[in-house]
């Protein structure tokens, strides 16, 4: 399933031009200019939500959900959201002193939502690890997943462009829909690739992580370049 590309002994670098985000990406880092929008009634951004899909090797001292706040700026940040697959849920950690979601882990292959008060363009620096099986499972009633959906953060070096394309690498069979959060509405486009199906194909953008509703349980090693 890997796919990886050399050019004699040089790294192979890309860089990448879309809506708010620079990429700057090569086979061993990146550095990715990402946009987090503050709400504006939905011009943008309805709420100041955005997903966010850091490296499986993240800088040094980014561990945790108060890691990143702090690394955006806190005072920029109103909460940052976990998806919480065995209950189809969000935890929220707000960093504020008395609130009932409690600072959480960051994992490698996990999304995570971040609410904005300002407008930040975030530098996230670091390297994706082709070797890690991201575990995708299947609705088991709550026991790991709930639905059999996943908040999966996009590799920065995925060969899948689209939607379509990331369910094939998948595999079609094992997948019921991929999901991407609309920042203007606060509301999920769905692509599920059955003919009729109204959410059509959309794009994958470096930075952004997607739901994945699972039929079967995958141990995923996204292709790469």
């Amino acid at each position: 399933m890997t796919k990886k590309t050399f050019l004699g002994a040089m790294a192979v670098v890309a860089a990448v031009a879309l809506t708010g985000t620079a990429l700057v990406a090569s086979n061993m880092g990146f550095k990715l200019n990402y946009a987090l929008k503050q709400g504006d009634a939905g011009v943008s951004s309805k709420s100041g939500t955005s997903t966010i899909a850091l490296p499986d090797n993240r800088q040094t001292g980014l561990n945790d959900s108060k890691n990143l706040m702090d690394d955006i700026g806190s005072a920029n940040v109103a909460e940052v959201q976990k998806f919480l697959n065995a209950s189809d849920a969000l935890q929220v950690y707000t960093g504020r002193k008395g609130s009932p979601g409690a600072n959480f882990t960051l994992a490698a292959g996990e999304g995570y939502r971040v609410k904005m008060i300002t407008t930040v363009n975030y530098i996230i620096v670091g390297s994706d690890d082709p070797s890690i099986a991201y575990a995708l499972k299947q609705g088991d009633g709550g026991v790991t997943s709930k639905s059999g959906t996943t908040q999966f953060a996009y590799n920065y070096h995925q060969t899948a462009v689209d939607s379509k394309q990331l369910m094939d690498d998948i595999g079609s069979a094992n997948v019921a829909e991929v999901q991407k959060f609309l920042t203007a509405s606060d509301a999920l486009q769905v692509y599920t690739g059955r003919k009729g199906s109204p959410g059509a194909n959309f794009p994958m953008v470096a930075g952004e992580s997607y739901r994945v509703k699972m039929i079967t349980t995958v141990n995923y090693i996204p292709s790469h370049f």
